[in-house]
């Protein structure tokens, strides 16, 4: 047996000499394989993203996009200086808005600076075509990201995977279409990348990297707000790696150049400045900065000390310690009793406690995408990664690393963020894809394994060698000495049972037996699966591939690539209908309104209106005076007269409302106007939610009839005379009978409750063609005045002509 062992052990130096020649071209050729596969991904990533062009138009999508792409105009037009200094009198009126200190300049730095290369390089594209394009090239950058992060976590094979799956992902594709320029467009490139040098970092101990990633957070504080995301998930992890017993030098260097740097970088960004230092979000990353330094010191001490005196030393570092960290903590807690809101915003408040919004700040609570998502969204967002998911984080614990575990953690904290609130679907996505990448790069190792282990060609010397390159590669749980005890322990109880055979007969016996058994270990070592049900398993995930593929290009070309600004419909004979009214609504004011005229209008389509129309607007998307918006709630909720007052107080001239009950579009201010009752009451007592839902007489045994709301929100004939008389019902609703004699409303299918009224203190100016905007001026005060003056003057001319009955001569001024 030992002849025939060394016999194989000389048969595999010479193999492995030549598998180390073929390992090398392998790794040459796999290198640059991956080159061309990640090159494809990334013009997949862009060119998935372009239905929105194809099938529509180049043209800025949503609502916020638009005020991105007029910051971008005036940074290219009027340079940086000016971009930073740049007081905007069009917004908010009559407060106005700062705009290089209230916004995240990344994405804007970003688009002018590609901008200005394009010029550079006689390449002269429009601004709005750059602005476009951005979220589609940054989609593919974040592929990449992908790739050198789950690399990093799980090797090549997962990495790769993990980049096509997030180059297809419905959830990021909803935020990166062309045309969707908002600040996610490029941060969700910026915290992937982020995430990256930080595993890097942690994998090399690297100071380069360490650089290198307090930088990429910089970008990343720049572009989003959601950078708060990161200044927290990491510290978690340290946190996690020091209680767990995996702090080590490279923990060290990854975390605190990144605290130190990254945090005064953090401050040089006007729209955060000194709150990288003075709210609660960032006070977990300081707190595990003092923990880990503590933590430090001990390993420090420990390895210079007795352990004697290492006791006595831990006793004063303790210590020391407790009284310097409840100083600390003493002087956090006082900053942070002296917030009413404790230090947190408002949206970070939401997210930890779901039901903040909806009680005290409900200009949060009312914007769609800060909504709990549904269960169905999952499976449209995410697909099939949803199950694939638990089988990523499996494979995460085989083993379990620093890398590893903080993917886990990454994974785990999004879902929950993203159960709060749907915008966060897009933070989810990334690690979903991580985890999916990780989870069939995994499968497809395993079953393409156990399929190669039982091919007719792969038996005998090949599975020997196979094992012994493992030996050499390191795994030295399976060696040959240990092949060879479990076969001399075979013989020995073989000769309690028997007589010694001969040693000629005992190698004929014992030779089949030792290949058995090394068949048997490699088997179990690298967990081969039978042949039949490998072959079917890949044909089973191909398939789910496919039906991933299918589906993500279905919501890139139908879900996610319309605009808001342009809708589509198709009729039953299949004929497409365009509905291009905002466009319309927003052309005509800009050509038959003056430039200082003050548009009112909910605060949803502010951006739009300041971006297309050009005209002043009160409030917009920006939202950061609750205030103002209330005020604008609160004349919507108004009588015709109390509006008018409200709104002739702030130099209104056109008030714009969006409708959609001629046509079906469910998101017009009637279904909205719930939110600007409450939004109006939370800051004017006098407007009460209960006034505008339906009331009913509710029969008790033991009283009488007594009114209670039953919190029906209806337009119909049993809608409270509140309601039929605000201004918001009015003004969508003025002239709605003579569309088709009945006043159908489409979108609440109802016929609406009062259908024949006329506007005394408004005039209609402007509707366009399908109904969906109506414009409103409001009537000069001098044309009622003057009727009440001619009466009062007629009156007092007949009373006083009785009384004089000629005598003197008649004032001609008057």
């Amino acid at each position: 047996m030992l002849e025939e062992d060394t016999r194989i052990l000389s048969m595999a130096d010479g193999e492995s000499s030549r598998e180390a020649t073929a390992r090398t071209l392998r790794n040459a050729f796999g290198n640059v394989l991956s080159f061309f596969i990640l090159l494809l991904i990334g013009i997949l990533a862009f060119s998935i993203r372009l239905f929105s062009v194809i099938k529509y138009e180049s043209v800025i999508h949503e609502f916020d996009p638009y005020f991105n792409y007029r910051v971008t105009q005036f940074l290219t037009k009027n340079g940086i200086y000016d971009f930073w200094n740049w007081f905007d009198d069009r917004t908010w009126y009559p407060l106005g808005r700062v705009i290089g200190g209230t916004v995240y300049p990344g994405l804007t730095l970003t688009a002018g600076t590609l901008w200005w290369l394009l010029n550079s390089l006689n390449i002269p594209l429009s601004v709005e075509t750059v602005c476009v394009f951005t979220a589609p090239v940054f989609s593919a950058f974040a592929s990449w990201a992908t790739y050198l992060l789950t690399k990093e976590v799980k090797g090549t094979g997962a990495g790769l995977t993990a980049a096509v799956l997030l180059a297809m992902v419905p959830s990021y594709i909803s935020r990166s279409v062309a045309g969707s320029y908002d600040n996610e467009a490029v941060a969700i490139f910026a915290l992937i990348f982020t995430f990256y040098l930080y595993i890097k970092t942690l994998n090399t101990g690297s100071l380069f990297y360490a650089t290198l990633n307090a930088l990429a957070y910089f970008y990343m504080v720049c572009s989003w707000g959601g950078y708060t995301f990161i200044i927290n998930l990491i510290p978690m992890h340290v946190l996690l790696c020091i209680v767990t017993g995996r702090f080590s030098s490279r923990l060290y260097i990854a975390y605190a150049p990144l605290v130190v740097l990254g945090t005064l970088l953090a401050a040089l960004v006007p729209v955060v400045g000194f709150n990288a230092v003075m709210t609660s979000e960032h006070f977990a990353s300081f707190l595990v900065f003092i923990i880990i330094h503590v933590v430090a010191l001990v390993y420090h001490v420990k390895g210079n000390l007795s352990p004697r005196m290492f006791k006595v030393a831990v006793t004063l570092v303790v210590s020391v310690g407790m009284v310097v960290c409840c100083a600390m903590i003493a002087v956090l807690i006082a900053l942070v009793a002296s917030s009413p809101t404790k230090g947190w915003s408002g949206r970070s408040l939401s997210l930890l406690d779901p039901t903040y919004a909806s009680k005290y700040i409900p200009i949060i609570a009312s914007v769609s995408e800060h909504q709990p998502p549904t269960w169905p969204s999952y499976f449209m967002d995410i697909n099939v990664l949803a199950f694939l998911v638990p089988a990523g984080i499996i494979a995460c614990f085989l083993p379990l690393s620093d890398a590893s575990s903080f993917v886990v953690l990454y994974i785990v904290t999004s879902v929950y963020f993203s159960g709060v609130m749907v915008r966060l679907m897009l933070v989810l996505a990334p690690a979903a894809c991580i985890m999916s990448g990780i989870a069939l790069s995994e499968a497809f190792n395993v079953l393409t394994r156990s399929v190669k282990f039982q091919l007719p060609g792969s038996s005998g010397i090949s599975q020997v060698l196979l094992i012994l390159s493992m030996i050499k590669s390191g795994d030295t749980s399976m060696n040959t000495d240990g092949e060879q005890n479990d076969i001399a322990k075979t013989e020995k109880t073989d000769e309690t049972a028997k007589e010694r055979p001969s040693k000629k007969n005992k190698r004929k016996e014992k030779e089949p037996v030792g290949k058995a058994s090394i068949r048997s270990r490699v088997e179990r070592r690298l967990l081969v699966l039978p042949l039949e049900a490998s072959v079917i398993a890949i044909i089973l995930l191909v398939l789910l591939g496919a039906f991933y593929v299918v589906h993500c290009v279905w919501a890139a070309a139908e879900a996610y690539s319309a605009p808001s600004i342009v809708l589509t419909t198709y009729s039953r004979e299949g004929g497409l209908h365009v509905f291009d009214d905002f466009r319309e609504a927003y052309a005509w004011l800009s050509h038959n309104t003056e430039v200082d005229d003050k548009v009112a209008s909910w605060w949803d389509y502010g951006y739009q209106t300041t971006a297309m129309a050009n005209r002043t607007v009160i409030v917009d998307n920006n939202t950061w005076n609750n205030t103002h918006i209330a005020t604008v709630g609160t004349a919507m909720s108004s009588p015709e007269k109390a509006a008018w007052e409200i709104f002739n107080s702030l130099d209104v001239k056109y008030v714009l409302v969006v409708f959609g009950g001629l046509v079906g579009y469910p998101s017009d201010d009637i279904n909205k106007f719930l939110w600007m009752v409450r939004i109006g009451g939370g800051v004017f007592p006098h407007i009460k939610e209960p006034d505008y839902l339906m009331l009913n007489l509710i029969d008790f045994s033991f009283l009488s009839l007594c009114p209670k709301r039953d919190g029906q929100y209806r337009i119909d004939s049993q809608a409270t005379p509140t309601m039929l008389n605000c201004l918001m019902y009015k003004l969508s609703y003025y002239r709605f009978v003579e569309t088709d004699g009945k006043a159908f409303d489409r979108v609440r299918q109802t016929e609406i409750g009062k259908k024949y009224f006329k506007l005394t203190h408004f005039e209609e100016v402007f509707t366009t063609h399908h109904w969906m905007v109506r414009i409103y001026k409001l009537k000069p005060p001098k044309n009622r005045i003057r009727g009440k003056t001619k009466k009062s003057k007629s009156k007092a001319s007949s009373t006083s002509s009785s009384k004089r009955s000629g005598t003197g001569k008649r004032n001609p001024w008057h």
